[in-house]
């Protein structure tokens, strides 16, 4: 942090001396203010729940301007990352501050091509599951499980067992992805492929089964590796924020990252792509297109439990980069597959036009978010709608691992701890039970 040479002065209302505050300024956004010295110098905390007006680490990795609709990656616009490199360079970026060249680029991807097996006795493991399960409980109990198969590289205050445990994860999280689909479907693994780019490889272990092998189409392999990129990091959101807190226990790479599996579960968070269908497919089953009109009238209804998803953005003030970028691919995907006139896609454009247009929702700025074209994308690839968030938590995997080797790597790290203001009873004695 550079220390911007200006100082907030904080003073009280019940006679407490005030006390000044240091100032700092970070290389792009807003200043923050540190209280650090806020507690043991007056006996006060701050209270800010969801922690939104609060810096909780200094980064480096990505930054955003909800007003501006920007996303930046270690400083590049994700407009030219997704349309100038591919998945596996993104990653690199994330985890070492830099664009590969040529050779780094040919080194990184062989090493993470080396590393796509999981060990055999994690189809055992698997067996331990319903096949009905939610693919995200299995894959929170999967990745949490890998510290038991490779328990040599979990030690984070070693930057080797760090880095090691970085490409595996990378590495072994499609595999797992695949698993996990093919074991509810009851069909059979299908072993990774290292000649395949990272997302054709995802795919083919997706759809090959032994009796007919797959090829993957590569405008649906783009569309894929697309999908990579732009979830690969968002600043300190949820998931994100879980990551970093679970290892500041020193705790495993593995099991932080199961953790941040556990909180993309969520609705609100990881689970907004899988929402924004389920609202399509219910529309279509009430009526389709011509039922459009009564459904926007119920979402403009303060009374009406009716929620637009996929529309918006907690951060995103303006358009969401990333939904632009995946808008085109949407379009893209859908005419390679001759899929313009599938009355779902249909409705969904319809939906769209009257958000874009509508002045109840432009005045709110409820733009279609990112969420929105990627469902449509992977239904149209053939993803079914539950394992949409474990893509999320594969191409996430990458900007959680750069997230932590940073805090990690933190002189001024320490366990997080949050503080409370307490509202219950005051200290009281337990009297006597025929008193109760």
């Amino acid at each position: 942090m550079t220390p911007s040479g200006v100082k907030a002065t904080l003073s009280f209302s019940d006679g407490s001396p005030s006390m000044d505050l240091p100032i700092y300024k970070g290389s792009i956004g807003p200043d923050v203010i540190d209280i650090r010295k806020l507690y043991g110098q007056t006996g006060k905390f701050t209270y800010d729940p969801g922690f939104l007006s609060t810096a909780s680490c200094q980064s480096t990795i990505t930054y955003i301007d909800g007003d501006k609709g920007e996303l930046l990656y270690r400083g590049y616009p994700i407009e030219q990352l997704a349309t100038q490199c591919d998945f596996l360079d993104t990653c690199y970026l994330l985890l070492y501050g830099e664009l590969p060249n040529a050779q780094q680029q040919q080194d990184f991807h062989k090493l993470v091509s080396e590393h796509t097996m999981v060990h055999e006795q994690m189809q055992f493991f698997l067996r331990g599951f319903r096949r009905d399960a939610h693919p995200m409980a299995v894959m929170t109990g999967l990745v949490g499980a890998l510290s038991a198969f490779y328990h040599d590289s979990t030690d984070i205050n070693d930057p080797r067992h760090r880095e090691i445990a970085a490409i595996r994860l990378i590495a072994k999280m499609p595999t797992l992805v695949a698993m996990a689909y093919k074991y509810g479907e009851g069909q059979p693994y299908v072993y990774p492929r290292n000649k395949l780019s990272y997302a054709g490889n995802f795919m083919r272990m997706m759809f090959a089964t032994p009796c007919e092998d797959y090829e993957p189409n590569e405008v649906l392999v783009r569309a894929m590796d697309r999908i990579f990129i732009l979830h690969a990091d968002h600043e300190q959101n949820a998931s994100t924020s879980t990551v970093r807190l679970c290892g500041s226990s020193g705790t495993n790479p593995f099991a932080a990252i199961a953790a941040g599996v556990a909180c993309l579960w969520g609705p609100a968070h990881g689970g907004a792509n899988e929402a924004a269908l389920n609202m399509l497919e219910d529309i279509q089953r009430n009526g389709g297109v011509e039922k459009i009109g009564e459904f926007i009238k119920q979402v403009k209804d303060k009374n009406s439990s009716v929620k637009l998803m996929g529309f918006g953005h907690r951060v995103y003030k303006n358009y969401d980069p990333r939904a632009k970028l995946m808008r085109e691919t949407c379009h893209e995907v859908l005419g390679a597959l001759g899929l313009e006139n599938d009355p779902l896609f249909k409705l969904a454009m319809s939906l769209e036009k009257i958000a874009l247009e509508d002045e109840y929702f432009v005045a709110r700025k409820l733009y279609p978010n990112v969420d929105f074209y990627s469902g449509i994308v992977q239904r149209a690839i053939g993803i079914p709608v539950s394992l949409f968030t474990a893509i999320f938590a594969l191409a996430r995997t990458v900007g959680w691992i750069a997230q932590l080797n940073e805090m990690i790597g933190d002189p001024e790290y320490k366990i997080g701890r949050p503080r409370q203001l307490f509202v219950g009873s005051q200290r009281r004695d337990v009297p006597p039970l025929d008193k109760r």
